[in-house]
């Protein structure tokens, strides 16, 4: 078996000046937030951008953490609509990337909601399902093996939003605490104690393909 490597870690530390790829997102949710505020007048093409920018990110969000993951594509559909609706109260204080998330997380709540008066963790099966519809075959270390949602399913539904939300959506720590609605310093313990987690689930497969592994 191929063990997948979990992605960089990010531990959230402030350095002085931004990276060139921090300089870049930086750039780019300033670029959406400006269409999602022109969309607010009703722009047709100010609208298109601001769905088109973020459609990969609040659709992968949904997919992993949906009650059920064949609704996702429901569910990232019903938060755009959530979004265009009220378009009109968005006033910039946040970035539209957090706004939009922030709408998607509601979305996911009324699924569970929907789907059972007590919230569940979906079968592994589900979950299968929803890596292949959802991860990316670039994504490093997923092609084989271990796949990514076998490994978040047996998380604790909190570790598993700020672990998807830092390492796979790619929010900075204090944006994934304001969606969260916790401190930053709470989003980096969950994200830490998810990789730890995972960690051990790897080393574990590994040790057991050893034992199974003829001689």
């Amino acid at each position: 078996m191929i063990s997948p490597a979990l992605p960089a870690a990010c531990d959230g530390t402030q350095h002085p000046t931004r990276t060139p790829e921090k300089r870049e997102r930086d750039s780019a949710d300033e670029l959406i937030t400006a269409w999602a505020l022109t969309a607010r007048g009703g722009d047709p093409e100010a609208v298109e951008k601001f769905v088109r920018a973020l459609q990969r990110d609040v659709r992968r969000f949904v997919g992993y953490l949906g009650a059920d993951p064949d609704t996702a594509d429901d569910l990232a559909q019903d938060t755009f609509l959530r979004a265009l609706g009220s378009l009109h109260r968005f006033e910039g204080r946040s970035s539209a990337r957090v706004w939009l998330l922030s709408i998607a997380r509601r979305a996911v709540i009324d699924s569970y909601r929907y789907a059972s008066a007590r919230p569940r963790l979906a079968d592994t099966d589900d979950w299968q399902a929803a890596a292949e519809r959802v991860q990316e075959r670039g994504l490093p270390g997923f092609e084989d093996g271990i796949a990514l949602a076998e490994l978040l399913d047996a998380l604790p539904a909190e570790r598993r939003e700020a672990f998807v939300l830092t390492q796979l959506v790619g929010l900075p720590y204090a944006e994934a605490a304001e969606l969260s609605g916790c401190p930053v310093g709470t989003v980096r313990s969950r994200v830490a104690r998810a990789r730890a987690a995972l960690t051990r689930s790897l080393r574990d497969a590994e040790r057991a393909d050893l034992v199974r592994a003829p001689d």
